[in-house]
């Protein structure tokens, strides 16, 4: 709730409200002046939390705990991981403990919720051999199989990269 829709004190106008105590117990119906009194005796806040109740419910508590925890929770929410689009780079060519090494890599970015552009360079003369990179990314699904999907399928993409991408399950 934002700070306009919660009246707090004496800026609550209604009267008669129900009250809420501190610890969750249903106090009753009760004229707004008793309620700031009750809430005065303890040294807490009276707090309206369902304004738009007949009669509106009001609940005796720390206003100010009560903002630090919202806001706390709040900006606790908000630290979700931004996914990201990792790139591993490969050719026809490379070693398979290079290739291992990297899927190694993916694992860890795929671990981490972040999603893997796998690519397969081709130059010069590699050009006549498309099929060993289908077969490179091929492997890589299938050792990956456990830990992610795949998005885009292996294809080509312009005339000299063969690329795919791969999302955490």
């Amino acid at each position: 709730m934002s700070d306009q829709s919660q009246r707090v004190n004496d800026q609550i106008r209604i009267s008669p409200v129900r009250v809420v105590s501190a610890d969750g117990e249903l106090l009753g119906v009760m004229p707004t002046a008793e309620a700031l009194e009750r809430a005065g005796e303890n040294g807490l806040d009276l707090v309206e939390v369902a304004p738009n109740e007949r009669p509106p419910v009001c609940r005796i508590m720390d206003f100010g705990k009560f903002k630090y925890e919202q806001k706390k929770r709040q900006s606790r929410n908000s630290k979700q991981h931004q996914v990201q689009l990792k790139e591993i780079r490969l050719r026809p060519k490379t070693g398979d403990h290079d290739i291992e090494f990297k899927v190694k890599r993916a694992r860890g970015f795929l671990e981490h919720k972040d999603k893997v552009k796998v690519n397969v360079i081709f130059r010069g003369r590699e050009n006549a051999h498309h099929d060993r990179g289908r077969e490179i990314l091929n492997d890589i699904i299938e050792t990956l199989d456990d830990i992610a999907k795949v998005e885009k399928p292996p294809g080509m993409e312009g005339g000299r990269m063969m690329s795919m991408v791969l999302t955490p399950r």
